[in-house]
C-alpha cells in the first residue's frame, strides 16, 4: 500500500515530545493505514535536551530558535509540547508559517491567549489544527462513546469525568514551571489536566451552563533547587459541579482534576448514569469496562468485562493482550495523520480534540476560577 510521509518538526524536546517520537518508531505496529510521521527536526531552547532526537532518529535536523524550524521547508506538520505561557505567540506562528499543527493542551494560558490562537486559525482556515488528548482512544473509553453515540443510555442521570495523579503527594518534590502562575497560568490544575477531562463531555455536546468549583491548595511550598524554598503559586486539585443543558435532556456533571490523589498514578475516568444504561471506564483497570443495562422491572445488575484490545485503527497486537498509555498515544497520532491526509474520508470517524473543543474549555475554566474565588456559582456562555 503506497503511503503519504508527513514530515513532521517537533518544539519542545520533553517528556511528551520523546512519546511522539517513540510512536513513530513504532508505526509498523499499525496493521493498514496509508500515512506515516516521520521526524525530520527538533527545537528546543535547551540544545541538550534536543541532542536526545540528535542521536536516536538519523538525521533529524536540531534548531534552538523554533522560528528557524518554521522556516524549514521540508516540514509540513508541527508536533509542539512547551509550558502553557508560550502557546499564544508560538501556536499561532505555526499556524500562520502554513504548518499543521497538534498541540498540547490547554492552546493558551487563558482565555484571551487562546483567542490568540483562534484568530490566526481564522486567517489560515487551509491548516488542520488539533489539541493532545489520547485517553479516549483506550478500547474501554471506545466502547463508552459507541453507547452514547447510539443513544444507549437513555436519559442521563448524571455523569462524572476525571484526571487524577499523586506525583505530587511528596513534598520533597523540586517545583517546576506547573507551579507558578507565570509559566502555567492560574488555571492550575484546571489548564494541566482539564482537557483530557472535558474532551469526551464536550465532544457529546454536554456544555455546561454553570459550573461551582472548589479549588484546594495542599502543598504550599516546595524546595527551589537551590537549597531554599519557593511557594506553589497555582491549584493542585479542583473540583467542579456543573449543570449540563443538552437538548432535551439537563443533568448534573461532575469534574475532577487532582495533581494530588494519593495512590492514583495516572488514571482518567468517566463514568455515565443512565435510565437504560449506565457506564463506567477507568485507566486505573485499564482492561476493563463496567456496564449496568436496565429495563423496567428487570433486576438492576452491574457487567464486567475484559476490554479486548480493539482500538480504532488495527494493529498487529492480539486481542487478548493489555492496551496501554503508548498504545492510546500511537492511536492519536494514527487519528492526527489520517485526518492530515484523509480529511473527511477518515478510516474511523473519532477526531482528535479540536480547537473549539480546546476553546470550550477554556469557558470552563475562565468560570470555575471566578466560582473558586468567590464561592458563587458562575453561569458560562455558550453563545447559543
Amino acid at each position: 500500500m503506497a503511503r503519504t510521509t508527513i514530515r513532521f518538526g517537533v518544539i519542545g524536546c520533553g517528556l511528551m515530545g520523546k512519546e511522539f517520537a517513540s510512536a513513530a518508531a513504532r508505526w509498523l505496529h499499525l496493521a493498514d493505514v496509508n500515512f506515516e510521521p516521520k521526524i525530520v527536526a527538533a527545537c528546543d531552547a535547551n540544545l541538550d535536551a534536543a541532542e536526545w532526537f540528535r542521536q536516536r532518529i538519523p538525521g533529524v535536523r536540531v534548531y534552538a530558535d523554533y522560528r528557524e524550524l518554521l522556516a524549514d521547508a521540508e516540514i509540513d506538520a508541527v508536533y509542539c509540547a512547551v509550558p502553557h505561557h508560550l502557546h499564544a505567540r508560538i501556536y499561532a506562528d505555526i499556524v500562520r508559517a502554513g504548518k499543521h499543527l497538534l498541540g498540547e493542551k490547554p492552546f493558551g494560558i487563558d482565555g484571551e491567549a487562546n483567542e490568540q490562537i483562534a484568530k490566526a486559525l481564522r486567517e489560515r482556515p487551509d491548516v488542520l489544527v488539533r489539541c493532545s488528548s489520547e485517553f479516549p482512544f483506550f478500547p474501554g473509553a471506545r466502547q463508552i462513546v459507541e453507547w452514547v453515540n447510539e443513544g444507549r443510555f437513555g436519559t442521563i442521570i448524571e455523569v462524572e469525568a476525571g484526571f487524577w495523579h499523586s506525583s505530587d503527594l511528596d513534598p520533597n518534590k523540586p517545583i517546576n514551571w506547573k507551579r507558578r502562575n507565570a509559566t502555567n497560568g492560574e488555571y492550575g490544575c484546571m489548564g494541566d489536566l482539564g482537557m483530557h477531562v472535558l474532551h469526551l463531555p464536550l465532544r457529546f455536546g454536554w456544555k455546561p451552563r454553570s459550573v461551582r468549583a472548589l479549588l484546594g491548595k495542599i502543598v504550599r511550598e516546595r524546595p527551589d533547587g537551590q537549597g531554599g524554598t519557593a511557594p506553589c503559586e497555582t491549584w493542585d486539585n479542583a473540583i467542579l459541579a456543573c449543570d449540563v443543558n443538552a437538548g432535551a435532556q439537563r443533568f448534573p456533571m461532575v469534574l475532577s482534576m487532582k495533581r494530588i490523589a494519593p495512590g492514583h498514578a495516572n488514571t482518567w475516568f468517566i463514568r455515565i448514569q443512565g435510565t437504560k444504561l449506565s457506564a463506567e471506564f477507568s485507566t486505573k483497570n485499564p482492561k476493563q469496562v463496567s456496564w449496568l443495562p436496565y429495563e423496567p422491572g428487570g433486576s438492576q445488575a452491574w457487567h464486567v468485562m475484559d476490554a479486548p484490545h480493539r482500538s480504532a485503527y488495527e494493529t498487529i497486537t492480539g486481542g487478548i493482550f493489555e492496551f496501554g498509555f503508548s498504545d492510546s498515544i500511537l492511536q492519536m497520532w494514527a487519528a492526527f495523520c489520517d485526518e492530515l491526509t484523509n480529511r473527511d474520508s477518515m478510516r474511523q470517524p473519532f477526531r482528535c480534540a479540536t480547537p473549539e473543543e480546546a476553546a470550550g474549555s477554556h469557558r470552563v475554566f475562565t468560570a470555575a476560577l471566578q466560582s473558586g474565588l468567590t464561592g458563587d456559582t458562575v453561569r458560562i456562555d455558550w453563545g447559543d
